[in-house]
């Protein structure tokens, strides 16, 4: 059989992809410009760590990365994305993609696991220094969109002393492996089985983060009513100390679902601004309902007034450029 080499459509990322067909068998070839190390030996590193703990990831079947790629198992083209759209009863796939991701959590991670350099890959903590350089982005990339760079330096420092108090106040320990991307386009259905991509940027975190991640994508609108089942299927179904302490398990659900927010809309106007990718601009004013409805609390009371005062509603339906 003739070998074909097709490519595959992108992501955010530096990184390109392409499926290598041969023999009526498949491998997914993966080349990254930038960030080789983040994009090549931590992804499989991650992927490495997660089969070993019975997590199905992309295994690797060879390496180069000084040259910029390596070769891993191909998944096929079926996330969960795809299958949600088809589904009326949403809820019976949230539940199987929950239940994965109580199974992930249980696993103990390792500040430093095995990779495919001659060091071990080191997975850091998701410590406030991770939080702000994350929420930085929105005001470093999306607000001078809308306003000048003083006045957006302005907004930061005030929206900083802010989230600061906020950060400082998260109650659950940074005890538990974080995908930190685990949405339902990084989720694949591989026959029966899920499918876990895109894992490069894991780290030790909030138990929170992914739950995250999950209900609050900003990629697939559902409802408050679905948001709230998923959510209550979790508590349900996770460690009892989670159930034993769910206000506090709340509270850290809100500020991470604001921050991770904040964090995204900077990320797409900064796929917007600096890597001409337009395509992200879409997802912004979704995300922002996002944000306000996490936003009501009073926690987030003076976070609120801040941005209200100074991005107003109008803007926030659609990305305003200069």
């Amino acid at each position: 059989m003739e070998s074909k080499i097709l490519p595959i459509a992108g992501d955010a990322s530096f990184r390109t992809f392409y499926r290598f067909i041969s023999n009526k068998s498949s491998k997914i070839i993966v080349f990254a410009k930038k960030e080789k190390y983040k994009n090549l030996i931590a992804y499989s590193a991650i992927n490495k760590f997660l089969r070993i703990n019975k997590i199905l990831a992309p295994k690797l079947y060879a390496h180069n990365c000084p040259k910029g790629n390596i070769i891993i198992e191909d998944f096929g083209d079926l996330s969960f994305h795809r299958v949600l759209l088809k589904k009326k009863n949403k809820l019976i796939i949230y539940k199987k993609l929950v239940d994965l991701l109580i199974k992930i959590q249980k696993i103990k991670p390792k500040s430093k696991i095995k990779s495919i350099s001659n060091r071990p890959h080191v997975m850091n903590e998701y410590s406030n220094k991770y939080l702000f350089k994350e929420s930085d982005l929105f005001f470093d990339w999306y607000l001078p969109l809308l306003v000048s760079k003083k006045k957006a330096l302005n907004i930061k420092i005030k929206s900083k002393r802010v989230l600061s108090k906020i950060y400082n106040n998260l109650n659950l320990s940074n005890s538990y492996f974080v995908h930190r991307d685990y949405h339902v386009q990084n989720l694949m259905k591989v026959g029966k089985k899920i499918g876990v991509i895109d894992s490069q940027d894991a780290l030790i975190g909030n138990p929170a983060y992914d739950l995250v991640s999950l209900i609050d994508d900003v990629r697939i609108k559902t409802s408050t009513k679905l948001k709230n089942e998923i959510y209550s299927y979790y508590l349900k179904k996770t460690s009892k100390i989670h159930r034993i302490n769910s206000q506090k398990f709340l509270e850290d659900f809100n500020v991470l679902s604001v921050q991770r927010s904040l964090k995204i809309i900077g990320i797409f106007s900064r796929l917007f601004k600096r890597d001409k990718k337009n395509q992200y601009l879409k997802f912004i004013p979704y995300t922002w309902q996002l944000l306000t409805m996490r936003m009501d609390s009073e926690i987030f009371s003076e976070l609120k007034k801040i941005l209200d005062s100074n991005i107003p509603k109008k803007f926030r339906k659609k990305i305003m450029h200069k």
